[in-house]
């Protein structure tokens, strides 16, 4: 179901991420088994994408262990 993640434009992936993102909540309290199910594997679909094109992302130090420790 929905648009093969390969297949989406950057700007197109990075919208259906943050929709995804942005209703997990409500998925999640509210939404059938399947219905969640469904969730989390399509935002896994549309992360693996992502990660896919960009491997070297860069990531903030304050989001790993080390950096979390520093505060």
């Amino acid at each position: 179901m929905g648009i093969d993640p390969k297949d989406l434009t950057e700007d197109d992936l990075l919208r259906e991420l943050r929709h995804l993102h942005a209703t997990r909540t409500d998925a999640f309290l509210h939404g059938s088994s399947d219905a969640l199910a469904r969730h989390t594997s399509r935002t896994e679909e549309l992360e693996e994408e992502y990660l896919r094109r960009h491997p070297e992302r860069q990531v903030d130090p304050e989001r790993l262990r080390e950096g979390a420790r520093q505060r």
